[in-house]
């Protein structure tokens, strides 16, 4: 009985962020070296980070508006005049439906939003 041994290539893998041959290290490896393996994975992740970053923005011009409102002591302001102020009506932390009215929170900031007005703008209490 005759073993019949087959010399098998080994198939050379490419960097996935640079495209130059891997000649070294295991077989499954992805990446030439570190810096390509950093950032293969910061371009993946950069549209992400970006999002989040400019909801946190929003989510800040929003609260510094409400906590001026607070401040003052008005408790209602009209919608469009916030807008024009920079802020953005459907960006929230939270919102719940009480019996007819929507209630929505800016961290710890709560108020009811209509299509036109927004109303009983206060600072929740004991917030943790």
């Amino acid at each position: 009985m005759l073993m019949d041994y087959e010399k098998r290539m080994r198939r050379i893998p490419t960097c996935l962020e640079c495209g130059d041959k891997i000649r070294y290290g295991r077989t499954d490896k992805k990446f030439c070296c570190d810096d390509c393996r950093m950032k293969y994975n910061n371009n993946i992740h950069k549209e992400v980070r970006t999002y989040r970053r400019k909801v946190m923005s929003m989510l800040a011009r929003n609260y510094e508006i409400l906590s001026g409102l607070v401040g003052t002591g008005l408790d209602s302001a009209d919608l469009q005049d916030l807008e024009l102020k920079g802020f953005y009506p459907g960006i929230v932390t939270s919102y719940r439906r009480i019996g007819k009215h929507d209630v929505f929170c800016c961290f710890d900031i709560k108020y009811i939003m209509t299509r036109t007005r927004i109303y009983s703008v206060m600072k929740i209490k004991n917030f943790q």
